[in-house]
């Protein structure tokens, strides 16, 4: 039979899902199956409304080996699980002649724990576990969660602790789950023929398709022993998170809490003698920690270094002396080993890699209201460690609405390991060190320049650190009035965003004012959406969280340009060292993370087909700095605009436009005529 062409599987795919095929869609497939047949890299960027995770899965199936997905986000994961994959199987099943198996795999922590569940949790200050539904009052919170756990976990199919609607609190959840170094192991453990984890490794194993997110690979590729079972296409979507995602599994710390847990679970389990000197380095540590202020550690301070030196000793000790006693007299001595061991273990290790000092680690000290003072430790940079372990025996493909910063994919190529496009090591170059890789922009179906303008606000004076911003309170307050509410407020600090929701709150009660932190995200996004007068106002998560489409996301405001602060202690150095090997520090870093943060916010405008209206940037520096035409470079190529009456003007019939459309009864999404009423090209000027 002739192997069905990937237009013929394309437009299967696309019309079982109930879609559109696009131009940019059909060139993402064709670059995937290119990449994937001559074994080479491929960075693609795909903007909102092109179809991108077909765009993948079509020509990922057609080729027929294994292949790992790993996203950012658990909505794309269950988009991927539950609607796509499925529906693209059955549709190139009678083309391909077989019918592919995927499955999800997450780390060990998100699936429910049997043994935990059953057997109770081990306690911090007594011998033994205990019953945690026991000890939890039946009225309380967490009480009811566990009761509600329990019932749940002889309905689960998964265990997983996202199939679990609605969903437990943290601590709940820590209750009845364990880590991978926590996990007694399926052959030691007395429900391992039943453990949930182990199913979804073993469904894994068996899949032609495995969906995963971006801390397991980041954990597959660190940890050195593999998670994910082999394969020969690893694809990464949403890949503009995956640096951030890296380097947070790749980051240790150590706090006076965790430290005293790690001895209370120990000190059963060992002579006291051992013991003892765990809880003395415990001591100085916690001593150390009291006076610790924040900042980077450009050298550990004595006083650090020598309890740090006392602390891995200590652990090091408490570790053999676990491996080599045994007490009966301890319920379930094998949970509560293991449990004990995990956290002596974390201890141990982020003290030594700390007393080793790396040069191409960051260490600092980190100081929160309610928890109190923290060690952290960092790499410089992962980009080494993601190509020397992302990029080798498979080929990859990362794609993301936002990759091509400035005009081209070397910011974001740099930071996962790849040289410059052009040179050895990228398209057209030869080297046997640097992985292959060619960069595609296939565009977005959307026409930016009809349906959006980009407003700077040039008259507003310069932003500074905590200071004033009256006017752009001021600012702030004509573009919703004139936009009749529906706003999403992008602010650089949750300082900023509670100052500006308490300031409009008053200045205009009509429009009422969300705010990130006082509902859960889910809930204010809801309600955001179900009523066009009101504004949502939040920080980092709503810059790239949000999904709004229509005429209730009208406005999309950021206060000022999102550059990294400039006390943060990991930025800085990254800034640092680009500047000490010649390079320019703020480019490579600061302005490379704020273009990064601004096009994901101004892709929260335009979602759909019908959307119209205006991004506004209440920061001066985007018109007038030199590196605000990079930063312009990296957003949708909206029309752009400094005069405040013209943006005012553009959104004013917005919003007529869209009221009309709710008095008429249509879908505010596809109201027609508003592009002549927006004024777009010449005429908006």
């Amino acid at each position: 039979m002739t192997k069905p062409s990937l237009p013929d599987l394309l437009h299967a795919a696309v019309t079982a899902v109930g879609g559109t095929e696009r131009p940019g869609q059909v060139s993402m497939a064709e670059a995937v199956a290119e990449v994937i047949d001559d074994s080479s890299h491929l960075l693609v960027q795909a903007g909102t409304g092109t179809g991108k995770s077909l765009g993948y899965l079509v020509p990922a199936l057609a080729h027929g080996e294994r292949v790992v997905v790993a996203t950012a986000t658990l909505a794309l994961q269950r988009q991927l699980v539950e609607r796509d994959l499925p529906r693209t199987v059955d549709a190139l099943h009678p083309l391909l002649r077989r019918r592919p198996d995927f499955a999800m795999l997450k780390g060990r922590s998100n699936y429910l724990c049997l043994h935990r569940l059953h057997e109770g949790v081990p306690q911090d200050e007594e011998e033994g576990l205990f019953d945690q539904f026991e000890a939890a009052a039946p009225t309380s919170k967490l009480g009811q969660d566990l009761l509600r756990l329990r019932d749940w976990s002889g309905d689960t199919e998964t265990g997983d602790r996202d199939d679990l609607t609605p969903g437990v609190s943290d601590r709940a959840w820590a209750q009845v789950s364990v880590s991978s170094r926590e996990c007694l192991g399926a052959t030691r453990c007395a429900y391992g023929q039943e453990c949930f984890a182990e199913m979804a490794r073993e469904r894994a194993k068996l899949a032609e398709v495995v969906v995963t997110n971006h801390a397991l690979l980041a954990i597959d590729a660190i940890e050195g022993a593999p998670v994910l079972p082999e394969h020969e296409v690893l694809i990464v979507d949403e890949a503009h998170e995956l640096v951030s995602r890296v380097t947070g599994v790749a980051t240790g710390e150590l706090t006076p809490g965790q430290v005293n847990r790690a001895v209370r679970r120990a000190a059963k389990l060992v002579n006291e003698k051992v013991a003892d000197q765990l809880q003395t380095a415990a001591e100085g540590f916690e001593r150390v920690m009291e006076l610790a202020l924040p900042g980077r550690l450009e050298e550990v301070p004595e006083d650090l270094g020598y309890t740090l030196l006392a602390l891995r000793d200590a652990a090091r000790n408490v570790i053999s002396a676990l491996g080599s006693t045994r007490d009966k007299s301890v319920q379930d001595e094998d949970a509560v080993r293991k449990q004990a061991l995990a956290s002596v273990e974390s201890v141990h290790d982020v003290a030594e890699r700390i007393t080793n000092g790396s040069e191409y680690d960051v260490v600092w000290y980190e100081r929160h209201d309610r928890f109190g003072a923290s060690l952290r430790v960092a790499p410089m940079s992962v980009s080494g460690l993601l190509r020397e372990k992302l990029f080798a025996d498979r080929s990859v493909v990362l794609t993301s609405a936002t990759l091509k910063l400035g005009g081209d994919f070397n910011g974001v190529g740099a930071s996962l390991g790849l040289a410059p496009e052009g040179t050895a090591g990228a398209s057209g170059g030869e080297s046997d060190d640097l992985p292959v890789w060619k960069g595609l922009d296939v565009g977005s179906p959307f026409d930016y320049r009809k349906q959006g303008i980009l407003y700077v606000a040039k008259h507003l004076s310069r932003p500074a650190r905590d200071g004033d911003r009256g006017d752009m309170l001021d600012e702030l307050t004509e573009l919703i009035q004139a936009a009749g509410g529906r706003t999403l407020g992008l602010f650089s600090s949750m300082r900023a965003a509670q100052n500006a929701a308490e300031e409009l709150r008053s200045r205009i009660p009509e429009f009422p004012i969300l705010l990130q932190g006082e509902e859960t995200l889910g809930e204010l996004i809801k309600n955001f959406a179900a009523d066009p007068k009101t504004c949502l106002f939040g920080t980092l998560s709503l810059w790239q969280g949000v999904d709004v489409p229509g005429a209730s996301c009208q406005l999309v405001v950021m206060d000022k340009i999102p550059f990294p602060r400039p006390d943060d202690p990991l930025m800085s150095a990254r800034q640092k060292a680009v500047e000490d090997a010649g390079g320019n520090g703020f480019m490579a870093v600061a302005a490379t993370h704020a273009a990064l943060l601004m096009a994901q916010g101004a892709g929260r405008l335009v979602r759909a087909m019908g959307d119209r209206g205006v991004v506004a940037v209440l920061d001066s520096r985007l018109a007038t700095a030199r590196y605000g035409g990079y930063l312009r470079t990296s957003l949708p190529e909206f029309w752009y605009t400094t005069d405040p009456n013209q943006a005012r003007r553009s959104l004013a019939a917005i919003d007529l436009a869209a009221v009309d459309a709710e008095v008429r009864g249509r879908d505010a999404g596809d109201a027609e005529g508003t592009e002549d009423e927006v004024g777009t090209g010449d005429d908006a000027v």
